[in-house]
């Protein structure tokens, strides 16, 4: 099995909680210069010095190791004696997806839920697949919370700390992941590009991606750009999220939308504040979009079935911020407003789904920062935002 995600998500505490619990193995880090200097050199002979289960910590650093681990893991098939973890999306390293495709089972650890900060357990993605009514309300306006909440995002050392503190802990974050786990990846001939790229993504959050025009922006060519992009990929600090279309043949080639990973890191990276949203409340609707993009990303990782989220654009320019599809073809749109009220034109994008697949949408969902739950004609509903969460 492999955990992986974004360095200080946790992965390290998890394994060592699993081990703590009941798993018998033995803990090594890859992060100690001299265990990892024998891995890469002598991968079988490393390898060989445990007798039963192993968990190794931030693998990426010793892609050398993998085909130790393939041969070993083709000669004795018993779950459990491996248990990776890894700062980067393992299978997008060539190396390592050559070796262990097939061979392991992968799980993605994400910065907190806003269901796990409670203490509860989210079961909104399953309940609005389900064709019973929906009801939910608050007792109170819920703007400035869910802004709140957007803004301190979801890293546990972030959450556990006061905003100036916190700003203090991005910045440094940023510093060790671009230095440190980028150039571990992949050699990049400037590290320095990658905070102005994440800069300029962080200024239009939740956009659909134009790479000439970014390309532009940032004075760097196309295929550059996207070397580096897929690099922040890589290493859970954006999500490209491709656009949904009736053939799916279709998907790859329309673009995608960008999110990034955690939006506390999207409001340092863009200077954006609570109090600055009080000012110009037009940043409000790309942050909570992000923000809601992520909790749905984090939810499909323990929904019953597991749908693929993507964004809906028609060829009338009719759009739906996420669209979610199970396995089985049936849908369900969301849509995201920063505002307390909501007008007929909000449903827009969410009838044009409807209309595009009729026997397949369950129902268009608008989330909004309003209390009340208010139905819109056949399929068509808003709910407060916190139902992402709370119902």
């Amino acid at each position: 099995m492999a955990i992986v995600g974004a360095r200080q998500v946790g992965k390290s505490t998890l394994v060592k909680e699993l081990i703590q619990k009941g798993h018998q193995a033995e803990y090594i880090t890859f992060d100690d210069p001299a265990t990892r200097e024998f891995a890469t050199a002598e991968p079988r002979a490393f390898l060989e010095r445990f007798e039963g289960n192993v968990a190794l910590d931030e693998v990426q650093l010793v892609p050398e190791l993998m085909r130790a681990i393939k041969i070993s893991v083709d000669r004795d098939r018993r779950p459990g004696r491996f248990l990776l973890t890894g700062s980067a999306n393992v299978l997008t390293i060539p190396r390592v997806a050559e070796s262990l495709a097939g061979r392991m089972e992968l799980h993605t650890l994400w910065p907190l839920s806003q269901g796990e900060l409670e203490r509860r357990r989210e079961t909104f993605i399953d309940r609005i697949f389900d064709a019973k009514t929906l009801q939910y309300g608050e007792h109170a306006a819920i703007r400035d919370d869910v802004v709140t909440r957007a803004l301190i995002g979801g890293y546990p050392e972030a959450v556990a700390r006061s905003p100036r503190p916190r700003m203090r802990w991005f910045r440094s974050y940023l510093d060790t992941v671009i230095q440190r786990t980028a150039r571990e990846i992949r050699e990049i001939e400037r590290t320095a590009e990658l905070p102005r790229i994440l800069g300029a993504l962080a200024g239009r959050p939740g956009s659909i991606l134009n790479r000439a025009e970014l390309s532009r922006v940032l004075g760097i060519n196309v295929k550059t750009l996207d070397r580096y992009l897929t690099l922040l990929d890589q290493i859970f600090l954006v999500r490209l999220l491709p656009a949904w279309q009736q053939n799916i043949g279709k998907r790859l080639v329309k673009h995608p939308k960008v999110l990034l990973d955690d939006t506390g890191l999207l409001g340092f990276l863009s200077g954006i504040s609570a109090d600055r949203f009080k000012v110009d409340p037009a940043f409000a609707g790309p942050v909570l979009e992000n923000f809601v993009g992520l909790e749905l990303l984090k939810q499909i990782g323990w929904s019953t079935d597991a749908p693929n989220l993507y964004h809906f654009r028609s060829h009338e320019g009719d759009e739906v911020d996420f669209v979610l599809e199970r396995r089985e073809g049936t849908l369900v749109g969301i849509e995201v407003k920063a505002g307390p009220n909501i007008q007929s034109a909000d449903f827009k994008g969410l009838a044009a789904l409807l209309a595009a697949r009729p026997k397949k949408v369950v129902r268009g969902v608008l989330l909004y920062t309003g209390s009340t739950t208010v139905p819109h004609g056949p399929g068509l509903l808003a709910l407060p935002m916190t139902a992402l969460w709370r119902m």
